[in-house]
């Protein structure tokens, strides 16, 4: 869903914040992005969303936020704060599952791209965001229209990323300790997970239904 506007010339270049909590990801999309035949300038380069909003720099025309900070700060809330500050946001990640595109886009991100996508397409996507137009690529839209006809669970977020992780090869024990949480409390949110994907007509109930099921919605990789 590329705008139609991506051919516009502006008068200034796209004023780009990046926020990503891996200084050498930051570092080379700097360095790609700045180059003055993409009309871009990259203004500020921040590790944690705390950074982003203290930069002198900000607000920005787009932001071009990580998906997964290790920040506790739900998306949603980021990206509410964005819009209301007159940024655009650009979500990027290495997680393309259902639940991470839609809850990204109905919290406002005009676009969201792959970390698998090449840097034309992030290109492409500040300029429509910053024209105030949504983008998803071919394949990320593709995607999104394959993920439309499997049902929503209505999973909480906590069991969402229990049955990520333990689809993941992960045991209870590593899950337990990313989630900073108990196994027992891991447990409960893989069984609450199990029963609400049942109650939908999906049977993740075995580690290898998960992994098919997980596959699927794109939270690990199906080879």
């Amino acid at each position: 869903m590329a705008g139609a506007t991506r051919g516009t010339r502006r008068s200034r270049p796209i004023r780009v914040a990046l926020v990503d909590d891996h200084r050498l990801i930051l570092d080379g999309l700097a360095a790609r992005l700045s180059h003055p035949r993409h009309g871009i300038r990259v203004v500020a380069t921040e590790i944690t969303w705390a950074g982003l909003v203290n930069n002198p720099e900000f607000p920005v025309d787009v932001v071009v936020l990580d998906l997964h900070l290790e920040d506790n700060i739900p998306i949603g809330v980021k990206l509410r704060a964005l819009r209301a500050s007159g940024s655009a946001t650009v979500v990027m990640s290495r997680h393309t599952d259902n639940t991470s595109v839609t809850a990204a886009l109905q919290a406002g991100a005009l676009g969201f791209v792959a970390k698998t996508e090449s840097a034309d397409e992030l290109i492409a996507a500040i300029h429509d965001a910053a024209a105030r137009t949504q983008h998803l690529s071919e394949t990320m839209a593709d995607t999104v229209a394959a993920y439309d006809s499997i049902p929503d669970a209505g999973l909480g977020q906590r069991e969402l990323q229990a049955l990520v992780l333990y689809a993941g090869g992960r045991s209870i024990r590593e899950v337990a300790d990313e989630m900073a949480t108990t196994e027992e409390t891991v447990k409960s949110y893989i069984k609450r997970g199990r029963r609400k994907y049942k109650t939908v007509g999906i049977d993740i109930g075995t580690r290898i239904l998960l992994r098919r099921h997980g596959a699927r919605e794109g939270w690990i990789s199906s080879d």
